[in-house]
């Protein structure tokens, strides 16, 4: 940290160098009036090739694609707009991004100080309007302010529970010179005192843990995103392994865990498997790692896993009895934690293993009985399932980004992903996620594979960002499984709204989205068929353009299994799908 001594720069530069100093890549924006300093200062530092600003056409494809790029890397994502709308247009995403725990820093214009409070010419409250959806904001009102708040933003969003920061930035700070500034590192507050960082659990704590997994005839753990964010998937692998434990993860745990070995129940939940819901309301021990018994998990949330012993470790201490009391609770980085309880069971000689293996074949016979993928369709047109189930297999280490819907689940049921490669809105399910996510996974990962799951309503909600995808030139696909509603609303007001379809039927209105597709410059299909599909896949390998892959799917196709609201998780229904002629 040093003091620059006679040399005099604006808030705009100091902003600049205090991102690339910290580590920053690419920034996703729009700009506008408000922050249009901090852009032309931006204009030297792209030139240099010190930093790339990506261009999207709304500002919510700004922070979704920051989103996702913190999703898919572990590093926060950054994004940039103006004032006023711009910086509403931001709202949406910063509430996903709060609700899936992802570290963000959003940088927003506002109108000059002496505006503040005038209601001048696109001024809106954004740090009074975010307050609810952020883990910490900032209104920067001196220039030399900035590299110690962007320091402290950069360590704020990442440590603890992550979460998204906004810095409101007035245009004037923007154009304002100072040599009062001190430069700094978000390293370097690791080595201040007042921050804390972790939490070690006591040794005793972790034996009396370690005894329960052997005590218990039928445990399970019940793994959440917060394995993923703190990169923890390894430690538990390892433990899982050691201990014959099966597991059952959310939607956002989902690819903690390798999907295919007999250990994992897949999701469980409203839409999760059949088998994960049976493992879960019979268990008689919970390991709960990063998850907060959300309602669509639980179901009846007294009836969940209600003849279990509870254990939940979460690094957030709010969310221990938020819903549901633990019999135990540790708080703390569940990496370190779980590489203490590694680190511990090497040291203990005389370790026993639980006898699972009954409870093991049990949940076989449910996998065998209640298969997630029909094998009975009679039907000439395409069923959604097929179509996810044979992207998935053909694309087995891309990243998948989904939107939201029925569409999402069938995904999250049926493709099997590696770590940190599942992308999806889980928390606040937010339609038209997945393009701009796409997009941002993309960036950050430029020599993978990157697949978009999405669906004709969805789709339509940020169809704009192809012009994003046109312009960087990504070669990813968006596969819409089309079946000309908004499916979920649909399968709901045909269940609980006696077939009342208000406003549900999209396909008045419904544009050729192929024919779009290539609009844009990009590349277009309109498949009808399961072989059509076969046969395009091996050819879109080695295309170096976004592809669009329009397909139709049968209109009434219901996401099962599934819990309906008010009943436990083990009263699912549509277990058995009946052939199905169309």
């Amino acid at each position: 940290m040093n003091l620059k001594n006679n040399c005099t720069r604006t808030g705009a530069y100091i902003l600049l160098d205090s991102l690339v100093q910290n580590g920053v890549e690419h920034i996703f924006g729009y700009p506008g009036g408000a922050i249009l300093p901090i852009y032309d200062e931006l204009y030297f530092w792209e030139k240099e090739n010190l930093i790339k600003h990506i261009l999207v056409r709304h500002e919510q494809g700004a922070v979704h694609a920051a989103d996702a790029y913190a999703r898919s890397t572990n590093k926060p994502g950054i994004c940039f707009a103006t004032s006023g709308p711009g910086a509403t247009n931001l709202v949406t995403g910063i509430a996903n991004a709060r609700m899936d725990s992802i570290p963000l820093i959003i940088i927003t214009g506002q109108v000059g100080r002496t505006f503040i409070g005038t209601d001048a010419f696109q001024e809106t409250d954004i740090f009074g309007i975010t307050l609810p959806i952020v883990k910490h904001s900032y209104t920067i009102r001196n220039a030399n302010e900035l590299p110690k708040i962007l320091s402290e933003a950069f360590f704020l969003c990442q440590n603890g529970r992550p979460g998204p920061i906004l810095i409101d930035i007035p245009k004037d700070v923007g154009l304002e010179e100072t040599q009062e500034f001190f430069y700094q590192k978000f390293s370097d507050l690791f080595k201040k005192t007042n921050y804390r960082t972790e939490h070690l659990i006591r040794g005793s704590l972790l034996k009396e843990i370690i005894s329960k997994f052997t005590e218990y005839y039928q445990p399970l753990f019940y793994i959440g995103g917060g394995v993923i964010r703190a990169n923890a998937f390894k430690s538990l692998q390892q433990i899982v392994k050691i201990f014959q434990i099966p597991l059952t993860t959310t939607l956002m745990g989902k690819s903690c865990y390798n999907e295919e070995d007999h250990l994992n129940c897949g999701m469980l939940g409203m839409h999760g498997s059949a088998y994960a819901n049976f493992a879960v309301s019979e268990c008689d021990l919970l390991i709960t790692l990063g998850a907060r018994f959300d309602d669509r998990v639980t179901g009846k949330l007294d009836e969940f896993a209600c003849n279990s012993e509870v254990i939940h470790f979460d690094i957030d201490p709010a969310e221990i009895s938020k819903n549901r009391c633990p019999q135990k609770a540790v708080i703390g980085d569940l990496r370190k934690i779980l590489l203490q309880f590694l680190k511990k069971i090497r040291l203990i000689s005389d370790l026993k293993i639980g006898e699972t293996t009954a409870w093991l074949k049990r949940i076989y016979r449910w996998k065998e009985t209640y298969p997630l993928l029909p094998t009975n369709y009679k039907s000439i047109t395409l069923s959604p399932q097929e179509t996810i189930s044979l992207i998935g297999k053909e694309n087995s280490y891309a990243f998948f980004s989904t939107d939201v819907g029925q569409h999402q689940m069938w995904a999250a049921q049926l493709i099997n992903c590696q770590p940190k490669k599942w992308i999806t809105s889980a928390g606040l399910g937010t339609m038209g996620f997945g393009l701009p996510a796409a997009i941002g996974a993309k960036i950050a990962n430029p020599n993978q594979d990157v697949i978009c799951i999405s669906g004709d309503s969805s789709f339509q909600m940020n169809i704009q960002e192809l012009g994003t995808v046109a312009q960087y030139q990504l070669n990813i696909q968006v596969i819409i499984i089309n079946n000309g509603w908004q499916g979920m609303v649909r399968q709901w007001q045909e269940s609980f709204y006696g077939n009342r379809y208000s406003n549900s039927y999209m396909k008045n209105g419904m544009p050729e989205f192929a024919e779009i597709s290539k609009a844009y410059g990009l590349l277009g299909y309109k498949i009808n068929t399961l072989n059509e599909l076969k046969e395009l896949l091996p050819k879109l390998k080695n295309i170096k353009k976004g592809v669009i892959i329009d397909v139709n799917v049968i209109e009434n196709e219901n996401c099962y299994p599934m819990v309906s609201p008010g009943k436990s998780n083990s009263q699912m229904i549509g277990l058995i799908p009946e052939i199905i002629e169309v």
